[in-house]
Formats: structure tokens, C-alpha cells, sequence
């Protein structure tokens, strides 16, 4: 069930959340109705994964809080008759991060990964702990400077390599130490 399926005051309390970067409490949930109503449409809130309850009681938000519809895919080739397909929901947060934990957000600089697709000012999530190979888009740092580049690896060999022509290979003189590998990139387009 989606959002636009849930209780009417869930707009409301997202809404909250939006604009204050926390959670109502439940007496600002009684706002809108009486405590017993409010009781009930927390439970169904959370008998719908959109909303959750940490140990003392209060409201974290759930799986599907912030989930969008996903209409269907499109063609990004020649142009295909367009096809209805039922509306679904997913959450961004779901669809990109396995292990919340050990996920985080960097703000990229420079050009050198540009033949990647990621361009200067994008948004890149990362995740610590997971086994580089050879291929990967990594974090790490070399010789005491951080960059972000292809992880190459080859007959033993390890090396960086830019995704734009202009910048050389990095072979570590000294040390390498891999902090995270690149799982999305996220661009906003104003």
C-alpha cells in the first residue's frame, strides 16, 4: 500500500518531519485528533511500515516513510509505445543502501571521473567495508591524500586510474588504504 493509500494525516506528520527534521511526538500527533484516534493511527502506521517505534516509544520514521511511486521504466533508446503499467512504491533509502551503518554521503570535486559519469558537485554514496575489485569506483587514500578513482589491480599490481584522459594512473609509492567503494551516484538537476 502506498502513501497516497495510508491515513490522511500521514501527509501531515511527513510534513512535520520536513519541516522540523524530527518526528512528532505523540502529543503533537493529538493535535489532529483525540489520543485514542492517535494511538490508532500510530499502529497503523506502523502495521504499514511507515512509520516505527524505538524503544521508548517515540517515533522514528519506517521503511516506506519517504517512499515515492515508481510509475514503470522508459525508454531511453528509440522511442517505444508507452505502456500503463500499476503504480508501485519504493523508497530511495531501500533501493540504494544494504548497510545503512557503514553508508555515507561525499560531495565530489574535480574532473577526473568525469568519463564515469560523475561530474564536479555530484553526490556520490559510499559504503566502508565491502571487498574492492578490480573495476570499482573507490575512496581511498594514497601516499596521505584522498581521491576517488577506478581501483585497477592486475598480476599483482594495484594502481588508480582517473576516468578523464588528462590525469595519469597513481601507482602508491608508499601506502594505499581503501576507506569505501562508490555504490550511486546522485545528481540534482535544478
Amino acid at each position: 500500500m502506498g502513501i497516497t493509500k495510508s491515513p490522511k494525516h500521514f501527509d501531515k506528520i511527513v510534513a512535520f518531519y520536513r519541516a522540523h527534521r524530527r518526528m512528532p511526538s505523540h502529543a503533537e500527533i493529538a493535535g489532529l485528533r483525540s489520543k485514542g484516534s492517535t494511538y490508532k493511527l500510530v499502529n497503523r502506521l506502523v502495521s504499514l511500515g511507515l512509520v516505527e517505534r524505538d524503544g521508548k516509544g517515540r517515533l522514528l520514521p519506517g521503511s516506506r516513510f519517504l517512499s515515492l511511486s515508481q510509475l514503470g521504466t522508459v525508454e531511453a533508446g528509440w522511442p517505444s509505445p508507452a505502456e500503463e503499467e500499476l503504480p508501485d512504491t519504493m523508497s530511495l533509502e531501500e533501493f540504494l543502501i544494504v548497510r545503512p551503518d557503514s553508508t555515507f554521503i561525499l560531495k565530489v570535486q574535480g574532473d577526473s571521473m568525469v568519463e564515469a559519469g560523475i561530474m564536479p558537485g555530484d553526490m556520490v554514496l559510499v559504503e566502508r567495508g565491502v571487498r574492492e575489485k578490480d573495476g570499482d569506483i573507490i575512496i581511498a587514500e594514497v601516499d596521505r591524500e584522498w581521491t576517488m578513482k577506478y581501483y585497477r589491480r592486475k598480476n599483482g599490481k594495484v594502481w588508480l586510474e582517473a576516468a578523464n584522459n588528462k590525469y595519469k594512473p597513481i601507482y602508491p609509492r608508499q601506502e594505499l588504504r581503501i576507506a569505501a567503494v562508490v555504490k550511486a551516484v546522485i545528481r540534482k538537476y535544478l
